[in-house]
């Protein structure tokens, strides 16, 4: 039988999300400025960075350049990760999402805060050597299967600068076996899932917390902090 994650396809993925309205209720599936969830998510996120600040000493010559990866219309850099970088890419593959971004960050492009934007997946993001001193993965590496995101996440570790940081944020299913969405295309993996491939792709989980505050019916969510193995 296969996996789970052998059924994910980036196509289908693609064309849900761009039915999708370009806002921040469409991007959170329903859990949009009505809800507690972007406020807390900030709240979280905020909280999760301000305690590894020891972890995160920029080094010399180097400066906090961001990325937001599968960033929708730029939420999370809009509300949280502009806060902690000087400058922020972002990585987003649905063309109307792209659309709005420009606007929302108009003001940070305005500032020249705002670095490249990338309308590409994933899976074909090729990060440019030593640049990031952190990669923010939200909500968004549940569209690829767990051989590309090892591979993903091997790219990631080139592109961190000296001690960079890479942050997946993600929901968590209680069952061992990764929960297939058919809707957009995605897998839910469980929390021992993700540290096995964060293994395999040579990181070293240095924190993790979990989000608090999210409606009950939703999954679990978990904040990991990664650096490369072998730095």
């Amino acid at each position: 039988m296969d996996k789970p994650d052998a059924s994910i396809n980036y196509e289908d993925a693609v064309e849900y999300w761009t039915s999708v309205p370009a806002t921040v209720d469409g991007v959170l599936g329903g859990y949009g400025e009505t809800t507690t969830v972007p406020a807390m998510d900030v709240v979280g996120s905020n909280h999760f960075l301000r305690k590894l600040k020891s972890r995160m000493i920029v080094e010399d010559g180097y400066k906090k350049v961001g990325c937001d990866i599968g960033a929708g219309i730029g939420r999370v850099t809009r509300d949280m990760l502009h806060k902690h970088c000087d400058v922020v890419d972002l990585v987003e593959p649905v063309k109307p999402f792209v659309e709005q971004m420009r606007i929302e960050l108009e003001p940070l492009a305005q500032e020249g805060r705002l670095g490249h934007i990338y309308d590409i997946g994933m899976q074909e993001w090729i990060p440019e050597e030593n640049r990031y001193w952190l990669i923010w993965c939200q909500w968004c590496v549940g569209h690829l299967p767990d051989d590309e995101l090892v591979k993903f996440f091997e790219r990631c570790k080139k592109g961190l600068q000296p001690n960079g940081t890479i942050v997946v944020k993600e929901n968590n299913t209680n069952a061992p076996e990764d929960d297939f969405d058919a809707t957009d295309s995605s897998v839910t993996r469980s929390d021992e899932k993700f540290k096995g491939l964060f293994e395999r792709a040579g990181l070293k989980l240095i924190a993790v917390d979990r989000q608090k505050g999210l409606p009950r019916e939703l999954y679990p969510v978990r904040m990991y902090a990664l650096k490369p193995r072998d730095r």
